[in-house]
């Protein structure tokens, strides 16, 4: 007979991003498992309403990353 321990580290992050009011904006949240990454989820927060979450891979967020830094760049109008 074979006895095989195995254990999990398992840590969840999340970053919620409002607006002043605190009534919009968007979470992202992160899965790491043993020291890697097992997946990062995206959702709106609309009032006291979320969306349903989409997972994103590491292309997708690559992608998402380039495109605020070119709407970052711009000017903005306060």
């Amino acid at each position: 007979m074979t006895v095989k321990r195995h254990q999990s580290n398992i840590v969840n992050i999340a970053f919620t991003i409002e607006n002043e009011d605190g009534k919009a904006g968007v979470e992202v949240s992160q899965a790491i498992v043993n020291g890697k990454s097992a997946g990062v989820g995206f959702r709106t927060i609309n009032g006291a309403r979320k969306s349903a979450q989409i997972r994103l891979d590491r292309e997708s967020l690559t992608e998402l990353s380039a495109a605020l830094t070119e709407i970052l760049d711009q000017e903005f109008m306060e």
